[in-house]
């Protein structure tokens, strides 16, 4: 029977939250605050339209946001909506900049004859447009950004602003005194210079509330933000828990009753014959996809800095196992294009499109890197970078802006969920189409487990093989984590039409849904569902459609996280924690826009006839993130850099010893915290990147603690081969070489002049990685080293070591064109330099031949 979480029954009418689980595929500081001079508003404003009162899923618990006790949410919705009304209903930029100045708190603002800042915008040169956006922040209720009544507050019992803050902070009072033909450089006002920094800011300014009126013009721009802040602000007081929240959830969902039940799915890790079908599906299709990263967020429980300036950097530029993680990205994105190369002997770039962000300088360092990289040999071409917008964060108290200073709100990225109607935007679905692409991966960087074995393939597979809008890629979920829950949703429409759909309950919203969360919630239905990991499949044209709706649905999972301070620091260099959050979207609630609907009720089943759709598998082969950094009393290791590493070794120990490689036990959390990994296995992905082909490659042998293996070469044979040490295999041709295109840009050929190693029966001893020392940091694969044997491959060289044992420390560098052979001789070991055949040097002397046997791939060795 299904577990049935009644909310809300109220004059017959029920609505419910209805839990149900088939049978489970998975084994069972200072604050800031802003005075203000009161603001009268007409007695009409008083009332409150049912509109106030729509209920929108929230993301703020009661405790967390208490609202002024003289802030009315519905007198201020009630104007911000007929105001946005009127201005919906204006066809000119002129006109609407009419109805915004006939608003009673634009007229009180630039009318006051305490205030002169009408005189001081008419000395900036502003457009009729930029005027615009300053009176809409105004209309807003957003005045003190302008520094109408701006105070920072130590403390409650400190109420009044010193001198100098007032001085540097308070705008008004710089422009009582206006003198704008005064020496000296910038604008002039009252004698106190508006310089070239305060010009700065107000162009920023501008710069920001224009993207906010022209991205979120689909709800009604600046004035349409602020009622979304407040409407969900609105819900979460006291005030909106008492009204009628059955009839306003009923109109907002559309439904007479709605369930929510744990999906079901393909497991990869239990139907390994599908699984590899689908994965095949995903190989075969690959010239059809693109890839989708959103790097835009600010990362900042990361804390990650540059050593050099001390800036903060983007989780993009994480350094992780020797590269950074966007680097990571494009490593797993290329290994399955050489998979395809040597399936099928064609070569295919993918195009790839990163929503960026201002934050932490975000789009330049990620320009920056890609062209310092040389676009990855991809060419330019094959990337598009666009840039989300950042947007301003709120008080819980009453929605107010956050500010650092005048002209200066705290602005962040406003949730991934941004990216489908900005793609639509900026053109990156037609970029797509003229690339030939008709679905797309979305992953992001933080994940760094996610193409592991055929998670992503066998996920592309089935959405481009079964015509689906949209699929996530899902595992068991831990308990307490940070991380939503994918659902099937069931619900009976006014209609009386039922509809289905898979999607996605963020976790700072189980509250809402009354799904408690941690380890000792007497309610834990939030258990039984699969992780939502943010690793997508979508339909390029189906996710356009919604992208370009002109309404709400681009915007999807529209919610204000307030469950975390906002944390910044004032141009003094003083440290601010404020309640408070931004508005959000979450990207992958655009599945909320691919509902199937049906006339009568399906009793199972109904996951087979969806548009939607999700695919299982192991959690470490789907998500493990660096998302934020351990601090050193941390016993946690959930969703750390170190957590992550964790969680590669287990795979690689996982995929190793199903070679006939035996391999010491990877111990507990608590063991990796006092005494480090037992070893470090790091292997480049285009060994696989389906762990079927990896492991034709690895054939016997053994690993021993303490040992380190770095293998960064596709065409690899390793047979019985027995490591006591570091061994470590360094190409410059991993999968191919470098040739320049009709442009002149570098790009990387598929299986041209690859580098090449063979190891049989041979023995590695060596001391090693130093174990002890104190400054290892093993995610970052930053150690030291005792001594180790390294092979390096310049250009298409080989190696071979055969019936050999290489103790100690060894460098074993192999010149372009070359081939080195290594042998036991008489009196240790026997090294040959030979050149490479004329006729071998784009094939190399031996390779790898990749074919398809039923749903499988089989490889056999060719040699020349």
């Amino acid at each position: 029977m299904p577990r049935t979480t009644p909310i809300l029954n109220q004059n017959n009418t029920h609505l419910l939250f209805t839990f149900k689980t088939p049978n489970s595929h998975f084994s069972s500081l200072s604050s800031l605050r802003l005075t203000k001079h009161p603001l009268s508003l007409s007695p009409s404003s008083l009332s409150c339209s049912p509109s106030c009162c729509i209920a929108r899923v929230t993301t703020v618990p009661v405790e967390y946001a208490p609202s002024a006790p003289d802030f009315d949410f519905h007198q201020e919705l009630s104007r911000l909506k007929r105001l946005r009304s009127r201005l919906a209903d204006s066809d000119s930029l002129r006109a609407k900049l009419s109805v915004i100045e006939g608003d009673p708190r634009v007229k009180r603002f630039f009318n006051s004859s305490n205030n002169g800042f009408s005189t001081v915008l008419a000395s900036l040169n502003l457009t009729t447009y930029e005027l615009f956006l300053f009176k809409c922040l105004v209309a807003a209720g957003q005045e003190h950004v302008l520094g109408w009544g701006f105070e920072f507050v130590q403390s409650e019992m400190e109420s009044v602003r010193s001198s100098v803050k007032s001085a540097l902070y308070a705008l008004v009072s710089m422009i009582e005194k206006l003198d704008v033909n005064g020496e000296g450089s910038g604008e002039k006002i009252g004698g106190v210079a508006l310089n070239d920094e305060d010009i700065m800011d107000l162009k920023k300014l501008l710069k920001n509330l224009g993207e906010i009126e022209q991205f979120y013009n689909c709800i009604g721009g600046i004035i349409g933000y602020q009622i979304a802040v407040l409407e969900l602000l609105a819900q979460s007081s006291v005030e909106m828990q008492t009204t009628n929240w059955s009839k306003s959830i009923q109109e907002h969902m559309e439904c007479q009753f709605l369930e929510i039940h744990a999906p079901s799915g393909l497991d990869l890790s239990q139907n390994p014959e599908y699984a590899s079908q689908a994965a095949l599906w995903g190989i075969q299709g690959l010239p059809d996809l693109g890839e989708i990263y959103p790097l835009g967020g600010s990362a900042d429980r990361l804390g990650l800095v540059d050593p050099g300036t001390g800036e903060c950097l983007p989780a993009a530029m994480l350094p992780y196992c020797g590269r950074t993680l966007l680097e990571g990205l494009i490593r797993d994105l290329q290994a399955r294009e050489f998979l395809y190369f040597k399936m099928y002997g064609k070569q295919c770039i993918t195009p790839v499109a990163i929503m960026t962000s201002s934050a932490k300088n975000n789009h330049e360092r990620i320009t920056s890197l890609c062209e310092k990289l040389e676009w990855f040999r991809r060419g330019r071409t094959s990337f598009q970078l666009f840039e989300q917008p950042v947007v301003p964060a709120v008080s819980v108290e009453n929605g107010q802006w956050v500010i650092m200073k005048p002209f200066a709100p705290v602005c962040k990225p406003g949730g991934h969920g941004v990216i489908w109607k900005l793609a639509h935007d900026k053109g990156i679905f037609k970029w797509f189409y003229d690339h030939g692409r008709k679905g797309a991966i979305v992953r992001q960087v933080s994940n760094v487990v996610a193409a592991t074995d055929l998670t992503l393939l066998a996920l592309a597979g089935i959405g481009l093989h079964h015509g689906k809008k949209l699929g996530f890629a899902s595992c068991k979920r831990n308990l307490g984590a940070t991380e939503g829950i994918n659902v099937l949703i069931e619900k009976k429409n006014l209609d009386g039409r039922w509809a289905y759909g898979l999607s996605c309950i963020e976790y700072t919203e189980f509250d809402k849904f009354g799904i408690a969360d941690g380890p000792h919630s007497h309610n834990r239905l939030q258990a039984e569902f699969p992780a939502n990991t943010n690793i997508l499949y979508v339909d390029l044209p189906s996710t356009e459609l919604v992208g370009s709706s002109n309404s709400g649905n681009s915007l999807p999972g529209m919610v204000l996280n307030v469950k975390k301070p906002i944390t910044f620091v004032d141009h003094f260099g003083k440290p601010h924690s404020v309640s408070g959050g931004r508005l959000e979207c979450t990207m992958q609630n655009i599945a909320d826009s691919f509902v199937n609907t049906c006339p009568s009720r399906y009793y199972k089943g109904v996951e087979d006839k969806l548009d939607t759709f999700v695919v299982f598998n192991k959690r470490r082969r789907v998500t493990s993130s660096a998302k934020r950094k351990r601090r050193l009393a941390d016993k946690s290791l959930h969703q750390t850099p170190d957590g992550s590493l964790l969680d590669i070794l287990r795979n690689a120990h996982d995929l190793l010893s199903q070679c006939d490689i035996e391999l010491p036990e990877i111990e507990s959390n608590e063991k990796y915290l006092s005494s480090g990994p037992p070893f470090l296995i790091l292997l480049h992905p285009a060994l696989g990147p389906l762990w079927e082909v990896t492991r034709q490659k690895f054939y016997e042998g053994s690993i021993s603690k303490g040992s380190e293996l770095q293998v960064e070469v596709a065409e690899f044979l390793w047979r019985n081969v027995q490591l006591d040490g570091s061994l470590i295999i360094e190409a410059d041709n991993v999968m191919g070489s470098t040739k320049t295109d009709q442009n002149g840009e570098p790009l990387l050929q598929y299986g041209h002049r690859c580098g090449r190693c063979k190891l049989q029966n041979v023995k590695v001893l060596n001391e090693g990685i130093d174990w002890t020392f104190g400054d290892n940091v093993y995610w970052k694969h930053d150690v030291q080293r005792i001594e180790a044997c390294k092979v390096v491959l310049h250009g298409n060289a080989e190696f071979e070591a055969t019936d050999v044992i290489l103790q100690g420390n060894h460098i074993f560098e192999v010149p372009n064109s070359y081939k080195m052979k290594i042998t036991q001789g008489d009196s240790g070991l026997a090294v040959r330099l030979d050149p490479i055949e004329q006729n071998m040097m784009d094939s190399g002397s031996w390779y790898w031949e990749y074919s398809i046997k039923g749903t499988h791939i089989q490889l056999e060795m060719v040699e020349l």
